[in-house]
């Protein structure tokens, strides 16, 4: 289940990388090329609200959102995006749904508009980036609604599968799918995205890797290995579940990543 994590399994991933990168090489092996790896370090740590159930992250002019999702029947967590708080980490709350029916997904800001996903609702909706009003809703084009980010001229969503859904902007109706693929095929579970200097970077769900990948092919050129900082964040947070979250902010070329229940979110340096 996507939502549910359980601690045996956060633990499990915890165990096979250093801090600052994977400790196997250049390369991670397969049956086809190797995907070369991404090393990275942590240029910072700050405080991140748990109570909020990450499932998108992305900054606009300057301020980061999040996004979370909860519903009543199992879930504690609001179904809501806010501003969050650099200083603090809290939120917030810009938009609230309604959890009675839906769980709140990934977000992307495109053309002075806010964009949110809801998870099996089969639904989107829009909203004006400055007021938070809503403006529409639209019918996603897959069963779940998962990660979001755009290109310069598309949204893109991921619903769990090895897909990329390509949507206009205006219409909101597909304009194509793109299905990502590594040396040994389709990659399935990719989740929150965001899309950075032409590449679309990808949170592969109940993994520690972020996966860099070409837009055009679909294909897997990189792949992060975070497992150090799932490592770090178990030992002080055992609560604390799968790597979730990645947020380029351009204006100063700063990457963060965090977690569902991270009580950190980290600004890292890619090498």
């Amino acid at each position: 289940m996507k939502k549910i994590l359980y601690p045996f399994f956060f633990l499990a991933i915890s165990f096979s990388a250093c801090n600052d990168g994977p400790s196997n090489g250049d390369t991670f092996t397969g049956d086809g090329p190797a995907i070369p790896v991404i090393n990275y370090h942590v240029v910072n740590a700050l405080p991140h609200d748990t109570s909020f159930f990450t499932e998108g992250l992305e900054f606009y002019k300057g301020q980061l959102f999040e996004s979370s999702g909860g519903d009543l029947e199992v879930s504690p967590f609001p179904s809501a995006v806010g501003v969050v708080d650099m200083q603090t980490g809290k939120n917030d709350i810009k938009i609230e749904l309604d959890k009675s029916k839906y769980f709140g997904e990934g977000i992307t800001f495109f053309n002075d508009k806010l964009y949110v996903l809801t998870w099996k609702s089969r639904i989107g909706f829009v909203y004006d980036a400055t007021t938070f009003k809503k403006i529409r809703e639209f019918p996603l084009p897959s069963a779940e609604g998962w990660g979001m980010t755009h290109d310069s001229a598309s949204l893109i969503m991921s619903d769990g599968s090895s897909n990329l859904y390509y949507l206009s902007p205006e219409t909101l109706g597909l304009q194509k799918v793109v299905s990502v693929k590594d040396h040994n095929g389709p990659v399935a579970n990719i989740n929150e995205l965001e899309y950075i200097n032409g590449y679309i970077y990808a949170n592969q769900w109940l993994t520690s890797y972020i996966l860099k990948i070409d837009p055009a092919s679909g294909q897997v050129v990189g792949r992060l290995d975070l497992t150090g900082l799932a490592r770090e964040i178990n030992a002080k947070a055992p609560y604390a579940e799968t790597l979730n979250g990645i947020a380029w902010d351009s204006a100063s070329g700063k990457l963060y990543v965090t977690g569902k229940k991270w009580p950190t979110i980290y600004e890292i340096s890619l090498q």
